[in-house]
Parts: C-alpha cells; structure tokens; sequence
C-alpha cells in the first residue's frame, strides 16, 4: 500500500491511497467549508447548495447526472457538515475518471434553474419536517443551540424553512464564489488508483480554480444552559453535553478513551450501571466530537418520563466517582483497545481512507500516520482521564430534554443544575451554610 500527496499549482491538494486487493475506487472532493460559515441570513445554504450541486449542469440534467454513474454501476453522493461539505463517489477500479468529471461538473457548472430550487426547496423542507418528527435530531439541535447560543455553530445544518424558502440562484453562486476556493478542496481516493493519473486529471478539471479573498470563520464560545420541547414521544430524550478538547489539542484521545470507558459500548459504566443493573433504559451511549476550535462530550439516552431524574443522578454519579479515583487499569485498557480496533476496522474500507485523509489535510495540513495515531491512544493513562473527568465537573452543561410533555422544561433545569459546576455548587452549598 502506498500513499501519495501532490499539491497542484493553485493549491488544490491531491492524495491518493493504493489499496492492491480491491477492485473499487473510492474518491471524492472535500472542502472546507460547511454550515459554520453561513452569515444569520445564510441559515441552510451550505446544505442547500449540496443538494442543488445534484440538480442539474449547463452540460447534464438531474437525470443524466444519475444516469452516468449508474451505468458504470457507481454510486454518487454529498454530505454537509459543520466545517466540511464533501462530494464522493465509488466506482470499479478503471472508472474513476467518470466519477471525476461528474463531480467537477456539479461542482464547476451547476446552473442554479429556478425552477430547479422551488423543487428542492419543498424536498428540504420535508427533510426538516422529518427531522422535527426525529427526536434524536431534535435533541441534538437543542443541545447545541444551548451550547453555543447565537452562532452558526449552534443552529440546525439543514436551516429552517422559512431560512431555506429565501434563496435564490444568486445567493448559491456567491457563497461559491466566497468558500469554495482551491486552497480550501482536497481531492482524494483510495483503493484500485493510480496517482500521476489522479493528478492528471484532477490538474485538467479543477486547475483553473483561482484563489480569492476568503471569509473569515467565526471563533466558537461555548456557552452551556438547558432546552426542552413539550412534544410528545414515546420515551423522554436525554442529552447532556460538557465541553471538550478540540480535534487539534493533545486532549482529544484522552478525552476519546474517556467516552469508550464512560459510555462507548456495553461493557461501559453506564451501559452496566443504567441499562444492566438498573434497567432504567434500553440504551445509552456516550460520544465525542471535535472541531478546528471547540469540541463536545455528549451522553444520550432515552427512557420513560418518570426515570428520567434517577437516571441523570447516575450519570452524574459516575462521572464524580471517576473524578476522584480514576478508572480501573481494566477499563481503560479495554477502552483502548477498542479505539484502535474501531480505528484500524474502518481504515479497511477505501471509502474511510477516502474521507480520513482528506480531513487531515483540511483540519491539520498533513497526513497522520497510523502508528502516530495508535501512539497518542496507547499514551492516555489513568492520571489523564481522572484529569480529565476532573475538568467535566468544572465545566456548565448543555441539556436538552424532549418527549415528556410538559414535564420535560423542568427536568432539563433540574438535570443541568445536577451537573452544575462542582465548583460553583460548593460555593452554593458553603454560602447556604
């Protein structure tokens, strides 16, 4: 296996990941740009533009985009996320080339027909609407919007409909014009590919991107408070957020093996604690995610209105008893393990290697190799998750409760003063004294 990175003239970057037992190729564009840098009145282009990329180009119909690769038994598709969209494709080995072009084609020459965005504005509107009936999607939003209040960070990918019943054709050829810049794309592939052919084409489709002044990203502040929606559900909704290291501080792994032994799988404590020995849900999990500038721990479970005190009292429990002791030795080998089997599974797919390489060059400027990763996991001790958990306690939270009707506002407020400060709280409880 080999793996190389050419950066083109303009700056776009190329890597490409030999992978010589597929038969597939799997590659796509990245850029860095997603739903963080929309301005108020830009609430929802970035994914809005994804979808209309699929709509149609001064060269191909919506039809003749689906048609193309399906006919070389490919599939084709985009993802926007907070700080990157991406558009990516597999294709068999010999027919990455058509997927290039398809790619370069919406990306270059989309024609932006009005009659093109009437109809996909009603396809995103259902979307949201459809998100709305999703009470995970709705907690999510909750959390974050609580977690950093008043930014593009805090607030729905997908926008709103009325945010998304706004845009016109000029408003997507502007915000191209703005953020998708050659410095900002990465190109990358892996599996049956060869390099200096990659290059060559990628040079011949994107090489007359020029560079232009670029807008300029908005720090996150995070924040902390609690939501509620009084919708009804079958389950109450859970979601409690801490804030934590970013993707580029030595933290993040610690903070990584902290949520795998905090609530990453079944052997987890509160998958035991809250699910085994208790019985109050079905599930629960705990997850990290991070970004350039900020990043969150998150605990989600779903469980019966009633449970819904007692389970936050042992979430919170478990957090304060890892902060004064540590974890098991056990736990955290286990822990880590896990991490780097997750890890090293998933680089088996080219699809992974794909998207893996790409936002290390986008987040970091360089590729990682995987013993550095597998190194910065094997380095996280006990001392540094008790640390860690030490910071949670001393960190606002963002809490987001739905499906227990009325009821859900106050059990929001209750569990975000249980998660208060520890700080805070002893002076609290010195003052009252």
């Amino acid at each position: 296996m080999t793996t190389d990175l050419t950066t083109l003239s303009n700056g776009i970057r190329v890597v490409t990941h030999h992978m010589p037992a597929l038969e597939t190729v799997s590659l796509g564009v990245w850029v860095a740009v997603g739903a963080r840098h929309e301005r108020e009145d830009q609430h929802g282009l970035a994914h809005f533009l994804e979808h209309m990329a699929f709509k149609g180009t001064k060269k191909r119909s919506a039809r003749q985009i689906a048609d193309e690769i399906e006919s070389v038994g490919g599939d084709l598709n985009a993802s926007t996320g907070l700080d990157t969209t991406a558009y990516f494709a597999r294709v068999l080995k010999g027919d990455e080339i058509v997927a290039l072009e398809l790619i370069a084609d919406i990306l270059l020459d989309s024609k932006f027909a009005a009659e093109d965005i009437e109809r996909e504005r009603v396809v995103i509107q259902q979307e949201i609407a459809a998100s709305d009936d999703n009470p995970d999607d709705m907690a999510f939003d909750l959390m974050q919007g609580v977690a950093f209040p008043g930014q593009s960070i805090g607030r729905p990918i997908l926008g709103t409909k009325a945010s998304v019943g706004s845009f016109l054709a000029g408003d997507f050829k502007s915000y191209l014009d703005e953020h998708y810049l050659p410095e900002a794309i990465v190109v990358s592939a892996a599996g049956a590919v060869h390099h200096k052919a990659i290059v060559r084409h990628v040079e011949a489709l994107f090489g007359g991107l020029t560079s232009r002044k670029r807008g300029i990203e908005s720090p996150a502040h995070y924040r902390g408070g609690f939501a509620a929606s009084s919708k009804p559900f079958e389950q109450s909704h859970v979601l409690i957020g801490l804030p934590s290291p970013s993707y580029l501080e030595p933290g993040f792994y610690t903070a990584q093996v902290f949520s795998g032994l905090f609530g990453g799988g079944m052997s987890s404590r509160l998958f035991q604690e809250i699910r085994e020995d208790r019985g109050l849900c079905y599930s629960i999990d705990s997850s990290i995610w991070g970004l350039r500038d900020t990043g969150m721990l998150s605990v989600h479970a779903a469980t019966s209105p009633e449970m819904v005190g007692e389970l936050a009292d042992v979430v919170a429990a478990q957090l304060t008893e890892i902060a004064d002791t540590g974890p098991t030795e056990a736990e955290l080998q286990r822990s880590k393990v896990q991490l780097k089997a997750g890890l090293l599974m998933a680089l088996e797919s080219s699809a992974v290697n794909a998207e893996q390489m790409a936002r290390q060059l986008l987040a970091q400027g360089r590729l990682i190799p995987i013993a550095e990763l597998v190194e910065r996991v094997e380095a996280v001790d006990r001392a540094g998750i008790k640390a860690f958990a030490q910071t949670l306690m001393d960190e606002a939270p963002s809490v987001a409760v739905i499906g227990s009707g009325r009821k859900s506002s106050g059990q929001a407020s209750r569990i975000a003063a249980r998660f208060a400060p520890r700080e805070a709280a002893l002076a609290t409880d010195r003052a009252a004294r």
